[in-house]
């Protein structure tokens, strides 16, 4: 009896999950503190060439982030050598302070769009580089130490499953 309860409740979590997930990945700063020059690598290979995809880049931060929005550089390197760069910027907060984030209490989870149905045309490995670009408003160096940010995450996702 008991085996029929495990493989019960293995199939009902099993099939529940999401398998429009290719893969999920996050990397933690320590203290909560992403440096100007932390360039966060993430790779992956499983994906298919006619295969359309989703990605995502997810932020969690805490109440010790300063700002309303969030700049970030990409760097999407193909296997061919090829890199695509981009400079984006996300909102954070509404502009009464309000987090956009999911989540309860102080730690907020920002699911934010980076590429959508975008097609990996070779076998191989990609590496996503993403870094940070937050300066004060008139300041040309960038913030050597951004607070408030926890972990930083690449999810892809199948578009059109």
């Amino acid at each position: 009896m008991r085996n029929y309860l495990f493989f019960g409740f293995a199939f009902i979590l099993l099939s529940s999950c999401n398998t429009n997930v290719v893969t999920t990945e996050y990397k933690s700063l320590p203290g909560a503190v992403w440096n100007k020059d932390d360039v966060l690598e993430f790779s992956f290979s499983e994906t298919d060439t006619v295969q359309e995809y989703n990605m995502y880049i997810n932020v969690r931060n805490d109440n010790n982030f300063p700002y309303s929005n969030l700049y970030l550089i990409t760097s999407l390197n193909t296997p061919e050598g090829e890199v695509l760069q981009d400079t984006l910027e996300y909102d954070m907060a509404l502009p009464d302070g309000t987090w956009l984030g999911k989540g309860t209490g102080s730690l907020k989870e920002n699911k934010l769009w980076y590429k959508e149905n975008i097609v990996f045309p070779t076998s191989g490995v990609y590496t996503l580089e993403v870094s940070h670009a937050m300066r004060k408003n008139g300041n040309i160096q960038g913030i050597m130490a951004l607070e408030g940010i926890t972990d930083v995450g690449l999810e892809i996702t199948k578009s059109n499953p």
